[in-house]
């Protein structure tokens, strides 16, 4: 038994299965299921309902640095294990959201997205990080695609459920959902190597993490590195999420029918899994900038081919470009902080990064509105998107050399245990 939990793989599948329930698939996308029944039912604008989804948001964003350093403090299970419990819990609670007073249902989504923090992809990242080395790329390509099938899964999960139960009970289907998935994979596989479990508790009250190589926090916030990254990232998630959230409205004006345009968001859907497993493959084998580019020149094709006006098969190209961007961004983001800043403070590192990451996400669907209503076209933003990513290419080929590169070839003389982790 102690030899099956000791698998690093099996740490892969926890991080599966916890991000198939995680914070996007339920706070992002789900949430687009609910929208019409909720202010329906509750006879509110979807405005309002939307701006309870911007302090979701805005919650979980804050959440994210906090996630990492709790995990740094404490370790894994301490953090996960009442975590997804608190997340169930405020899945559930999404069902007494109301009308009147609104306030109750702002301080119900707070607290939710708030939570919600311990369900992205920081706490899995960081696990993966600790147990891979070598192979780290594919590792994290395949642990992160869990967002994938949750965002598959998950929207037709709450669809069934609130045909059949309604709403408000739907939501509590999703808490129990969370808990069925991911709980039992999470408390039994997602965990630190036991080296380094054993390091810590030699160090207590010391230095937690100062046994692994890597920037503390404090010089990687202080260093222009990091703002570089973030600040790449940034660009590039408000790009290629503010033109795939306008995929289907930008066909249907086009004349498309809306079956067709919601074929090409699936399309986009399946590529975003394709992205995260190719990218993380490519990662292990090829320097990062290089794959970042070429994952990152994908979508500006894409978003050339949409603003184009061109018909066949080109909208289809273009949805499918954007996912395996955006597939690829979170993986790429995850490998760059492992090996640019190592494993001392990682997670604090991303944490704070994804954080600053997740205020970009509602960013770019906003520009697009805006570009809609003042010019009656998506084109003009579009060709700023164009422009973002080119900056975000520019910014990755003026990165150097990893600091902390896997190891060429395993050394002879490393333990049993260590050799599992690599």
């Amino acid at each position: 038994m102690r030899r099956l939990l000791g698998n690093r793989w099996w740490v892969v599948f926890a991080s599966v299965c916890g991000l198939i329930v995680g914070a996007g698939p339920i706070n992002v996308f789900a949430m687009n299921v609910f929208l019409k029944p909720v202010t329906e039912d509750l006879g509110i604008g979807r405005g309002l309902f939307g701006s309870a989804m911007t302090f979701n948001s805005a919650a979980n964003a804050i959440a994210c640095p906090i996630i990492g350093w709790a995990i740094a403090r404490w370790g894994f299970r301490r953090v996960m294990v009442p975590g997804l419990l608190l997340a169930a819990l405020a899945t559930a609670s999404y069902g007494l959201i109301q009308a009147s007073p609104f306030a109750l249902t702002y301080l119900i989504f707070v607290i939710g997205g708030f939570v919600a923090g311990c369900q992205s992809p920081i706490p899995y990242a960081t696990a993966i990080g600790q147990w891979f080395d070598r192979q780290r790329g594919i590792a994290l390509g395949i642990g992160i695609a869990g967002v994938g099938l949750g965002t598959a899964l998950v929207p037709k999960l709450a669809d069934r459920l609130i045909d059949a139960f309604g709403w408000r009970w739907a939501f509590v289907g999703l808490g129990v959902a969370l808990l069925a998935v991911a709980f039992i994979p999470v408390t039994l596989f997602l965990r630190e190597p036991p080296d380094l479990a054993e390091r810590r508790r030699r160090e207590a009250g010391r230095l937690p993490a100062g046994a692994l190589p890597g920037t503390t926090v404090g010089a990687a916030l202080r260093g222009g590195l990091f703002w570089a990254l973030t600040g790449a990232f940034f660009l590039d998630v408000i790009a290629i999420n503010g033109t795939l959230t306008q995929i289907v409205p930008l066909l249907t004006d086009r004349g498309i029918p809306r079956s067709a345009a919601t074929d090409a968001l699936a399309a986009a859907g399946l590529a975003l899994i394709l992205g995260r497993m190719l990218s993380g493959w490519a990662l292990d084998r090829f320097w990062g900038p290089y794959v970042a580019i070429a994952f990152f020149v994908l979508p500006m094709i894409g978003i050339a081919l949409l603003a184009s006006g061109a018909g066949g098969a080109a909208p289809l190209l273009g949805a499918v470009f954007c996912g395996l961007g955006i597939g690829a961004e979170v993986d790429l983001m995850a490998f760059f902080a492992s090996r640019y800043f190592g494993l001392r403070d990682y997670a604090k590192i991303y944490g704070v990064m994804f954080g600053l990451f997740s205020f970009g996400v509602g960013i770019g669907p906003a520009l697009s509105g805006v570009s809609f209503d003042r010019f009656h076209s998506y084109v003009p933003i579009f060709l700023v998107y164009a422009a973002m990513l080119l900056v975000t290419c520019v910014i990755f080929l003026r990165l150097g050399a990893y600091p902390y590169p896997a190891p060429a070839r395993m050394p002879e003389a490393k333990t049993k245990v260590a050799a599992a982790t690599r």
